[in-house]
């Protein structure tokens, strides 16, 4: 089947041409028929699929009769990074480009004020991000009254990062009558909750088994006997060994994308790092050197393993074995699209080997074991020390024997002036009572200003009365004025 036969347009039809497709995969096979005739669909398809244009495609079709207001968009896509809410928007200006659909994409870390000016004018199709789309909404900026069409993008991106209870409020704000297209790359009950309350009668098209892994990937796993040095040492030997001229490392953690990032490039790789914490700018930038070819390979944290779609990657290395299980799946499928082939290797310490099993019941396949010069496989046994040695990391630490903590010291220094009086194991008679305490009294202090002048009392010396007596009780000294010993005159 060709892009012809789907009842697109010659518009749009031109736009997929010049793009160099002519066969559509299967999730746009199955779901554009259903977009065009206006029904909600639920897909669900594995990553690299091709689900964005399965969506994009039809809606610039739909989209193409009509006038967009003020404020008022016609469209809605929710994203849940700016990195995909990106994608997408280069989507339609690539499939669009001979319509004369206006759009406009609020994301975080961009200009309030740009955004703005683009819905002033009306916009056709509105790509946002939930925390940017609600904030312009309590703003006063936008208006969700005449959405025709929603489309919620990795849904269960949308779980996993928390933005459920917002896609639930901006829902709330649209129009009951719309047309819905949910489409997610796996389907937990709390995604088919959210479905069977966002959609009415869909068409459920589901292309890949759940989390299931693309045969175009070649997968495999290195166990690294040792610790996160020697995982970073066993990277480098790895991407040397398989020459990569694109590839992607995922972390776990973002210090670890800066770790990973400032080994690779002392040892002089072409490298470059993207993680959720950098400026909007930068990220795009970063995206771009590396689509481009000036970085050959990019170390970044999930906010790269959704929906993020660089045809020429050859390699995807786990520096980490990801926590959630459903990740490795998605940061897999970076490589290995569009039916091109792609490896992905999983470095693996023993302290991983539950997260391990995770990834592995998943699959519901094993990863084969493969072997790096200078790296040692660990064994079972060190698998077990290091998943005990994980939990007792993961408590609390105990104090030291025969130390005494800092609030005992201080409690037993604030007692010191207390004395136990009584001797109950010596005398019977009294062994029932219990302790007399009698408080040794403290010494008072005094302020610092009496203190001060006790001081200097003490320090001079003091004066008997008898020396008082002898000096003179006049005014002036030892001078005594004239005119007092002048005699008196009595009359």
């Amino acid at each position: 089947m060709n892009f012809s036969d789907l009842g697109l347009s010659p518009e749009i039809l031109t736009a997929v041409n010049d793009s160099g497709y002519t066969t559509p995969t299967p999730i746009q096979e199955q779901a554009i028929p259903h977009v065009l005739m206006g029904r909600d669909v639920l897909g669900c398809a594995q990553t690299g699929t091709g689900k964005t244009a399965g969506f994009t495609l039809p809606m610039i079709d739909i989209l193409s009769s009509g006038r967009a207001r003020a404020r008022m968009p016609r469209s809605l896509i929710i994203a849940p990074t700016r990195e995909l809410a990106a994608q997408v928007s280069e989507n339609f200006e690539k499939y669009g480009k001979h319509g004369k659909l206006s759009m406009a994409l609020l994301i975080g870390g961009s200009s309030f004020v740009e955004q703005e000016k683009k819905l002033d004018r009306g916009v056709d199709v509105l790509i946002a991000t939930p925390g940017r789309l609600l904030d312009l909404f309590e703003r006063g900026k936008i208006l969700l009254a005449d959405v025709k069409i929603l489309v919620i993008d990795e849904a269960d991106r949308m779980l996993d990062m928390g933005f459920i209870p917002d896609v639930e409020r901006i829902v709330s704000l649209l129009p009951k009558i719309r047309q819905t297209l949910f489409f997610s790359a796996t389907m937990a009950p709390e995604i088919r909750r959210l479905a069977d309350a966002f959609l009415m009668n869909p068409k459920e098209i589901s292309v890949d088994p759940p989390a299931s892994a693309a045969e175009t990937v070649t997968q495999a796993l290195v166990k690294v006997s040792g610790d996160a040095k020697m995982k970073r040492e066993a990277l480098r030997n790895l991407i040397t060994s398989e020459e990569v001229k694109s590839g992607i490392v995922f972390c776990n953690r973002k210090r670890d994308v800066d770790i990973v990032f400032k080994s690779l490039k002392k040892h002089d790789f072409s490298v470059c790092a993207l993680h959720g914490d950098m400026a909007q700018p930068v990220r795009m930038e970063t995206l771009d050197d590396f689509k481009n070819g000036k970085a050959e390979i990019m170390v970044c944290s999930d906010v790269a393993a959704r929906g993020l779609d660089i045809p020429a990657v050859s390699h995807v290395f786990n520096f980490d074995v990801p926590i959630n299980a459903e990740d490795y799946v998605h940061r897999i499928g970076r490589t290995g699209r569009a039916g091109r082939s792609g490896k992905a290797f999983t470095l693996a310490l023993p302290e991983e080997g539950r997260a391990l099993s995770n990834v592995v019941s998943t699959i519901k396949r094993d990863i084969p074991l493969v072997e790096v010069e200078g790296v040692e496989s660990w064994s079972p046994e060190e698998e077990a020390d290091g998943r005990s040695r994980k939990r007792r990391g993961g408590g609390r630490k105990s104090e030291p024997r025969g130390r005494k903590s800092a609030s005992s010291s201080r409690k037993s220094s604030n007692n010191a002036h207390l004395k136990v009086v009584s001797d109950r194991d010596d005398d019977p008679a009294i062994a029932e009572q219990p302790d007399i305490v009698e408080e040794t009294p403290k010494p008072k202090r005094q302020p610092a200003a009496k203190a001060t002048r006790a001081a200097k009392a003490k320090a001079k010396p003091a004066r008997d009365k008898d020396d008082d007596a002898e000096e003179s009780s006049s005014a002036f000294g030892d001078h005594t004025p004239a005119f007092m010993l002048r005699p008196a005159q009595v009359a």
